[in-house]
């Protein structure tokens, strides 16, 4: 049983790599952390009687890593995981926001398979700007999805925002501290659309499994944003429900943990980024409100590609910088953080 975990590209297995995807979510390439991730998503989505969630995850990444092998793509990359992890958080985002209906699950098959070729046409193109599309295949393929569902008879939204022009907000929110780990936990959470704290615990020990300094940097995203959203006064709701918590922890695994080197100019920088990203979160989310469009993790992506595209140097670092790749970040030192 222990195969299906490898990590290494010899002898990797479908359920490895699928395992892998899950995990690269969070930008991991271990399947014990991809299966941290999974039992945090079905505790999330069972206590809030939407168990479905769990299963469209399963079967997003189940479709994605098989669609890697249809198309031939690149086996190093699948057995890294990184056919997996934008049809993992696609099968997450249709159970959430539509109804669990035969042509909503046949929607999410072929929704998670194109989010694979997306993402081989994404890094195409980017990859001349030296940068990767992250999680924007799965941004982009779910957002045509549920902008098309509400046309469609046969894929109810019923959990959709409805369309609506930026109004008033209520900016009170409890500040206790069991409430403000409550908050803060949620935050972690949120990156698999999971409204739960106790998900968002799981997950935090599927990072610890596979990288100290990612976890360290997923609690310190997560912290940051819920700090600068009460400080700057941010809508209540949006901070108990950890809405701001989300793609700030995958920024700063990004900044922090995953593309430089440790040293206290990227831990700067990457904090920096973890404040800009809460007020791109919130920029995103009222320019999709008129569309009733949830923003999913395009302000993680925004956010990276501006912190990313300069190109700049922090610790040790090859002559020529290039963050179109992190399928070996296994590879870079892992110091004691």
């Amino acid at each position: 049983m222990a195969n299906f975990f490898k990590t290494g590209d010899s002898d990797a297995t479908f359920i490895g790599n699928m395992l892998r995807g899950v995990g690269q979510v969070m930008f991991q390439r271990n399947g014990w952390t991809g299966l941290f991730f999974l039992c945090g998503i079905a505790w999330g989505a069972y206590d809030a009687g939407t168990i479905e969630v769990a299963w469209g995850a399963l079967v997003g990444a189940a479709v994605a890593t098989l669609t890697g092998y249809l198309l031939a793509l690149d086996r190093n990359d699948g057995n890294s995981g990184l056919w997996g992890f934008n049809g993992t958080l696609v099968g997450c985002a249709l159970m959430t926001f539509l109804e669990s209906t035969p042509l909503v699950w046949l929607a999410l098959v072929l929704c998670s398979a194109l989010s694979v070729w997306v993402q081989v046409a994404l890094n195409n193109v980017m990859k001349g700007w030296k940068v990767n599309s992250f999680t924007f295949p799965f941004v982009t393929c779910t957002w045509i999805f549920l902008l098309a569902s509400r046309a469609l008879h046969g894929m109810p939204a019923d959990a959709l925002p409805s369309p609506h022009l930026p109004g008033y907000f209520d900016w009170s929110v409890s500040l206790a501290p069991l409430d403000l780990v409550e908050y803060w936990l949620k935050g972690i959470g949120q990156v698999f659309l999971i409204n739960s704290w106790g998900a968002g615990a799981l997950f935090l020990v599927g990072l610890a499994v596979s990288s100290i300094r990612a976890a360290v940097w997923a609690a310190i995203g997560s912290a940051v944003a819920l700090a600068g959203a009460i400080l700057f006064g941010a809508p209540g709701e949006m901070i108990s429900e950890g809405l701001f918590g989300f793609s700030s922890v995958l920024t700063a695994i990004a900044l922090g943990a995953t593309f430089y080197q440790p040293s206290w100019r990227s831990a700067i920088w990457a904090l920096l980024g973890v404040v800009v990203c809460m007020f791109v979160q919130l920029a995103t989310d009222l320019w999709l409100e008129p569309i009733g469009l949830p923003a999913l993790t395009a302000p993680f992506c925004l956010t990276t590609w501006i912190f990313l595209l300069p190109l700049f140097r922090f610790g040790e670092h090859p002559k020529e910088v290039d963050h179109s790749h992190w399928r070996h970040s296994k590879d870079v030192k892992q110091p004691k953080f």
